[in-house]
């Protein structure tokens, strides 16, 4: 059986969803909030095999052990501690992230 870690999300993570919707939603109400399902399906589906994606590369200046997963152009930066899975940032692909 696999192992089933608690998915949380961080406040900076939370304003970024934010961020994204409203963003979205200027130009379509319906795309955003399909756009932010399907996000959130793809952050809580890390309850279980939550190493199964990729190691950031800003791990070598942050001195971190941060995931991501890529959904279109934006990037969901997470880290696993005990049981529990924070995401951190969900950033556009093409900015820096600021933790």
């Amino acid at each position: 059986m696999a192992k089933k870690y608690n998915v949380k999300l961080t406040f900076n993570a939370r304003k970024d969803l934010e961020h994204i919707f409203f963003y979205i939603a200027e130009d379509s109400l319906n795309n955003a909030h399909n756009f932010i399902l399907e996000l959130e399906q793809k952050i809580y589906s890390l309850d279980t095999m939550s190493e199964r994606f990729a190691l950031i590369s800003e791990n070598v200046f942050f001195c971190t052990n941060y995931r991501q997963i890529i959904h279109n152009k934006y990037r969901v930066i997470y880290k696993i501690s005990g049981e529990s899975v924070y995401i951190m940032r969900v950033v556009h692909g093409a900015k820096l992230i600021a933790l």
